[in-house]
């Protein structure tokens, strides 16, 4: 194997924009069908990875409400969330942070809150004892949710499980779905409670969602953000304050965000002097991994190792753990990087 990929493939790494449900495997989302009794649209890994294949948003969504529909308890999460983990020690991420829709689980199934949040550190407490990973959940609000009171739900949970493996509340879902505005309330509930909020934005919709983001929802970091490349202003912005951006290039083709990853704006938002992270969104329903988005950069933009390493490092300093945390996560990552060059001669 070229020693590069090798590198990618072993260097640690760290994913702040993957959704829990969206990172289901075919594999996984088979056994929790027989499981439930739960039809799906084929019955073998194989049949199911070729129903994965993206065609288009609507058949993502399609996607998406299936796997969750198979989750129907919190066993099942647990489930879910180990197997998550699993695959992200296989690609040494080392630490997450994941998006989670609790609403859809009670919603659909009503499941509390509180056994979800339980499940999942259940999982988070297996994975640091026998795996040597991490991760911390952003709960996220859904645009597509018109209800004050529901959205400010999210919320609340959000707020209560600070400390408990919540590190943030989220907005995600359809961004022309629902107007910024509506989720002031909830936002400012979570930061006058000390809690983080992180907005998808600029993904599907233009560069007036980030400043949204930014100006009514003070976000930490901007989920996607691609389209910032079409505001001058907004470049400028980012430049200077550095609000991390979580940049998802596989996610971004496959929408038709960008045409091909040779248009993808990534190489010229880092000419820019933006805060850029590397991410895989909801990595199966686009058949791709974290460690193949690293190779793509590499592939696609002509990233040599040190610019790859330096995108690690910048989600290292974008996550939201304690900055001692970060500091040591960050020595160690790069003592790492020194170890892999020796070893493989790159």
């Amino acid at each position: 194997m070229n020693p590069s990929n090798s590198f990618i493939e072993q260097m640690p790494k760290v994913e702040l924009h993957v959704h829990l449900e969206g990172a289901t495997t075919p594999t996984t989302l088979l056994h929790l069908a027989h499981k439930n009794k739960i039809a799906l649209p084929a019955d073998t890994v194989e049949g199911l990875q070729e129903w994965y294949q993206f065609r288009d948003f609507r058949h993502f969504v399609e996607i998406y409400l299936t796997s969750s529909q198979c989750i129907q308890s919190p066993e099942d999460i647990e489930f879910i969330a180990r197997e998550f983990l699993k695959e992200q020690a296989r690609q040494h991420i080392v630490y997450s942070e994941v998006t989670y829709t609790a609403y859809t689980h009670w919603k659909q199934k009503g499941i509390p809150f509180d056994e979800q949040l339980d499940a999942i550190n259940r999982a988070r407490a297996w994975a640091q004892a026998n795996l040597g990973v991490d991760m911390q959940l952003i709960i996220d609000m859904l645009r597509e949710e018109p209800k004050r009171d529901n959205n400010m739900l999210v919320a609340e949970w959000a707020v209560s499980g600070m400390g408990k493996g919540v590190v943030a509340l989220g907005l995600a879902g359809e961004e022309s779905a629902g107007p910024t505005e509506r989720y002031i309330e909830m936002v400012r509930y979570a930061h006058e409670n000390g809690l983080s909020a992180i907005i998808h934005a600029g993904e599907i919709v233009g560069a007036h969602n980030i400043w949204d983001a930014i100006e009514m929802l003070g976000t930490a970091r901007i989920g996607h953000g691609v389209t910032a490349i079409h505001d001058a202003e907004l470049l400028a912005y980012l430049a200077q304050t550095q609000i991390p951006l979580e940049v998802c290039p596989t996610s971004n083709v496959a929408l038709g965000v960008a045409r091909s990853f040779e248009e993808h704006p990534l190489p010229r938002l880092k000419q820019h002097g933006l805060n850029v992270t590397v991410n895989s969104d909801d990595p199966p329903m686009f058949n791709t991994t974290l460690t193949r988005e690293y190779q793509k950069c590499m592939a696609h933009f002509g990233f040599d190792l040190a610019t790859l390493e330096q995108l690690v490092l910048n989600a290292v300093r974008a996550t939201l753990l304690p900055k001692m945390e970060r500091s040591q996560m960050e020595v160690a990552f790069r003592a790492r990087f020194d170890s892999l060059h020796t070893q493989l001669g790159c």
